[in-house]
């Protein structure tokens, strides 16, 4: 279910990476993530959901303004983690909005300066993602004072209508959204509707229910649990961190048949953390199994390079997109 928001002019309705999930809840997305906005009242108070990537901010401002009216900072920021895809634009946003932003008292070292995220795993498979994912920022970032924790209770403060699930595995303070009253859930990297360790599935949203992302989970045992959590609100309608919103019994089916057979079709046979997740407490990442195989320093050079450089051509190519559309 993807509709393009209706806004103030032609240019806005024409954007294809903007979309409607539910009323009063949109979605944005940038090259390979999504974040969302969230309206609670006629007011227009509203919150953002995760922080795209690095040169996100901008992008996130110009939405905003657009749904919101120019200048109109959100009442908070919430993270459903703090991945460098969903928290890139944060420390820049923050120099424009003097906003809180609320994370899951786990997720609090990674936000705050005190630890890395576990490293990432190579040996997860799925497609070449997984293989390059070593050269993904592991953090942490530091927000400072503005890092608020979540209350605790599943609710977020002045998040009106929405309760807050703790959905570790992906990482430790890991959270989902749910609307009880149109049963819209925002998932986060819990699950997902792509294939993210493909590149191909990753830049086009090849629509694919999934587990979460092979290379960065940790914990499969978590990771499950969550999905069990999930799966059992029976959601009409799922926004995830990649791929497009998905909706109705088709999409309940296949979370269904996903967890199911969570084993053989999310949980890599060969990972770091297939057989020994990582320890984490409050104060972050305590220990991590050795990976199973050390890549050669060469092929990480050479890796590095190919990446930046198709990275460079597809931002390029996308600015240029959006300045035709602009």
């Amino acid at each position: 279910m993807t509709t393009v928001v209706k806004g103030e002019s032609e240019d806005w309705t024409a954007r294809e990476d903007v979309f409607q999930v539910a009323p009063g809840v949109w979605g944005v997305k940038d090259i390979f993530v999504n974040y969302y906005m969230i309206r609670v009242d006629e007011n227009e108070t509203w919150f953002l959901i995760d922080a795209g990537l690095k040169w996100s901010a901008s992008n996130i401002i110009e939405q905003a303004g657009r749904l919101f009216g120019t200048g109109v900072s959100p009442f908070a920021i919430i993270l459903t983690h703090g991945h460098f895809d969903h928290s890139g634009g944060l420390l820049s946003l923050l120099e424009v909005w003097d906003v809180p932003v609320y994370v899951h008292e786990l997720e609090l070292p990674y936000v705050t300066g005190l630890s890395p995220y576990p490293p990432a795993d190579t040996e997860a498979g799925g497609g070449i993602i997984s293989a390059f994912s070593f050269l993904f920022p592991q953090g942490p970032i530091d927000i400072g004072t503005h890092a608020k924790k979540l209350p605790g209770d599943g609710t977020a403060p002045g998040l009106l209508g929405w309760q807050i699930i703790h959905t570790p595995g992906i990482a430790p303070g890991h959270i989902s959204l749910y609307r009880s009253e149109d049963k819209i859930m925002i998932a986060g990297d819990a699950f997902l509707t792509t294939r993210i360790e493909s590149v191909y599935h990753a830049l086009t949203f090849k629509e694919q229910l999934s587990g979460p992302p092979k290379y960065f989970t940790y914990d499969w045992e978590d990771a499950r649990s969550s999905l069990e959590k999930l799966a059992a609100l029976s959601p009409e309608v799922v926004a995830t961190g990649h791929g497009k919103p998905m909706q109705g019994q088709a999409m309940r089916d296949q979370l269904d048949e996903l967890l199911n057979n969570f084993e053989d079709v999310a949980i890599p046979s060969n990972g770091r953390y297939t057989l020994e997740a990582a320890i984490t407490n409050k104060f972050g990442v305590a220990s991590w199994p050795e990976s199973p195989r050390v890549i050669p320093l060469y092929v990480k050079i050479i890796a590095s390079a190919a990446i930046g450089f198709g990275t460079a051509i597809l931002f390029f190519q996308l600015n240029g997109k959006r300045s035709n559309q602009s």
